[in-house]
């Protein structure tokens, strides 16, 4: 793919963000019902022009939510994807597939509710554990995969010059890993963001609760703008993900494809 094509796809992603964004802000931003601008700018506004308020105050919602949940889906699902990789027992392998796999196919609104029945206490933190048990499997799968397709010529050169395991595991078999780890995390992130519009649902804030403003409400404009924003920063970080992936990758496995 020569220079200009790969710039032109790289630019129309965010181009076609920020066209939609500006659309969204230039037809909703006129509404003066006093219901859609309550939900959209909060008490006090006159137009939903003001969106300082309510829906500046729900996307940093969303956004700490996927941060802090993406921060722990890594941390788990890579060191798990590893040990998948070192052990021979075929009944660990089994159990952590089988458990995490159960996490994902489950409907995270059914996962939520068990969690607010059973761990009240913690209901705060609630909405990051559903989440992360939901979205760890892309990370997890992809870090095994990544590995195991590592050329064991390699590995035995590695260790041919001296390398011990873990110098093998890091300064081999991990960088050449990095592709598919990042597609995985790439895939981890979007479920994220789509699954953090349920958070609502425990009072947990974020974009759901403008969705579920307009759905109440039965205002259009309101449950527009939280979708729209939503499936916009979902495009966006695909987008950065899909940066990070090109170009955290090891030179030789670079491909030229982005977003």
């Amino acid at each position: 793919m020569s220079r200009t094509r790969f710039a032109l796809r790289l630019l129309a992603t965010p181009v076609a963000v920020v066209v939609t964004l500006v659309l969204l802000y230039v037809l909703v931003g006129e509404r003066t019902d006093a219901i859609e601008v309550s939900s959209l700018a909060g008490e006090g506004a006159t137009t939903a022009h003001a969106y300082d308020g309510n829906v500046t105050t729900a996307l940093l919602e969303h956004l700490r939510l996927v941060g802090i949940s993406a921060v722990a889906v890594l941390l788990i699902g890579i060191p798990l994807g590893v040990l998948l990789t070192r052990t021979r027992s075929r009944v660990v392998s089994w159990v952590v597939n089988g458990s995490f796999s159960a996490g994902q196919a489950a409907p995270v609104i059914g996962v939520l509710v068990l969690l607010v029945i059973w761990a009240d206490g913690l209901k705060t933190w609630i909405p990051y554990v559903a989440f992360t048990i939901y979205a760890v499997l892309p990370v997890m799968r992809n870090t095994v995969e990544g590995i195991r397709n590592v050329d064991p010529g390699l590995i035995d050169a590695a260790r041919g010059q001296g390398f011990s395991r873990q110098q093998v595991l890091t300064r081999v078999e991990l960088p050449l890993a990095v592709p598919i780890i990042l597609a995985g995390v790439r895939t981890a992130l979007v479920l994220l963001v789509g699954t953090a519009t349920l958070a609502t649902f425990v009072d947990g804030g974020g974009l759901g609760d403008i969705i579920n403003d307009g759905i109440s409400n039965q205002r259009d404009p309101v449950l527009l703008t939280g979708a729209i924003l939503a499936a916009t920063l979902a495009v966006a970080i695909d987008w950065m993900a899909g940066i990070a992936e090109r170009y955290l990758s090891p030179k030789g496995l670079r491909t030229g494809s982005t977003a």
